[in-house]
């Protein structure tokens, strides 16, 4: 194969843009990093909601690759564990999807640091032909008044519900915004997770639930409620308004490793993964 002058000088210069890309990215991925240089033998625990996992798990693959003397441990568990954790000291950082309450923040001195946003979506199996529903079909699907996807315009075939524990920040959420707190039906199905509820809903075909609006893939379907599909676009604007913080919550001020797990969070890297997660970045 034979090349030109001007052929050569053009694969030269794209070698060498590419090689001058990846320095500048380099420089800037370590640069964030840096904060975690020196750290030795230190363990950060981090528990709580799970929508919150693969953005922890993401950060935390980064910081141990830049730093492998760094050992950081992710459990779930839902809001609520992981503030109760953090406020009695068993982990540095518990997350939750919710605020902690007042009661929960003077019981345990907590301080709350707000590093995105999640919208919280009701969904249903792909097979399902109900793509849509009303606040007040979803209230009584929940609490059990309608009982049949054929009242809703689907299948005469019973609709079987899933939710999540009382812990959850994700059904604190869609409780208060989307059920308007009404009651949820004793007949529902609870999970542990997102995770857990997204491979329920997309292996029962006449199946309804609701996750984090990052955790929706080609598995689950997202209703259109009253009008508005659930999307990051549309909680970003605030039309879809059955949304949530994403919390990372310390017993007191975040010291050490903490605080730089959360510095490291709110700045661009951190802010770049969370949308990449599907959330909305605060900063």
């Amino acid at each position: 194969m034979k090349f030109t002058r001007k052929g050569l000088t053009l694969i030269l210069t794209g070698f060498l843009l590419l090689f001058l890309s990846g320095i500048c990215m380099t420089t800037l991925w370590a640069g964030e990093l840096d904060m975690f240089k020196g750290e030795k033998n230190q363990v950060l625990r981090i528990s709580g909601g799970t929508a919150h996992i693969p953005v922890m798990k993401a950060a935390a693959k980064k910081i141990m690759r830049f730093n492998p003397d760094i050992q950081i441990i992710i459990a779930g568990g839902g809001s609520g564990a992981g503030i109760k954790q953090v406020g009695e000291g068993l982990v540095n950082i518990g997350n939750s999807g919710r605020p902690a309450t007042e009661s929960e923040v003077s019981k345990y001195g907590l301080k709350m640091y707000k590093w995105a946003i999640d919208g919280v979506a009701a969904v249903v199996n792909p097979k399902n032909p109900v793509k849509s529903l009303s606040s007040q079909q979803l209230q009584e699907i929940f609490s059990g008044k309608i009982r049949s996807w054929k009242e809703v315009g689907g299948p005469d075939k019973p609709i079987n519900i899933y939710t999540r524990d009382s812990a959850s920040g994700t059904r604190s959420v869609f409780w208060k915004k989307a059920l308007k707190k009404s009651e949820i039906t004793a007949r529902a199905n609870v999970v542990v997770s997102n995770g857990a509820m997204k491979t329920g809903v997309s292996n029962d075909p006449y199946s309804i639930g609701y996750v984090s609006v990052g955790f929706i893939d080609a598995g689950v379907v997202p209703l259109v409620l009253d009008g508005v599909t659930p999307s990051m676009a549309s909680v970003k604007s605030g039309q879809y308004k059955v949304a949530r913080g994403l919390f990372s919550n310390t017993k007191g001020e975040a010291q050490g490793l903490a605080k730089k797990f959360i510095d490291y969070l709110m700045g661009p890297d951190g802010q770049a993964m969370a949308a990449d997660k599907g959330f909305i970045p605060v900063n």
